[in-house]
């Protein structure tokens, strides 16, 4: 008997495998890969007081003081897990908006139990 190979994901195994597949899952597989492509961390693995490099869907955009002043927040999603960004002193970025991809880089903490870059350096990718 040869060694076990994991399965392959063409054929009709994977048209199979894509069908029993939610579409929730076949949007966070295709988000995951988009990530790994870009060289980006999967945020699931993302610890706090490190710096990491993120990619995924801007899946919300919010204005919302911080200490008195304005703060811009997006959640990003990249199939793994969310992460949020926020921009200190901003109140709006030109194409930082629901459903963009983004590609983050910058020191990741934990607020609350959510995972948070502030301030992070950022390029906007090409949709979907």
């Amino acid at each position: 008997m040869s060694t076990a190979e994991p399965p392959k994901r063409g054929g009709l195994r994977g048209f199979f495998s894509r069908l029993a597949s939610s579409q929730s899952e076949i949007e966070a597989q295709e988000l995951r890969e988009g990530a790994d492509e870009a060289g980006a961390t999967p945020i699931a693995s993302c610890g706090g007081r490190r710096r990491f490099c993120v990619a995924g869907t801007l899946r919300t955009v919010t204005l919302r003081p911080r200490g008195g002043a304005p703060a811009l927040e997006a959640e990003l999603y990249d199939g793994s897990d969310v992460i949020d960004l926020v921009w200190l002193g901003r109140r709006r970025i030109a194409g930082i908006e629901p459903g963009r991809p983004v590609k983050a880089e910058g020191l990741v903490s934990i607020q609350d139990g959510r995972k948070v870059m502030f301030n992070p350096r950022y390029e906007l990718r090409p949709g979907s």
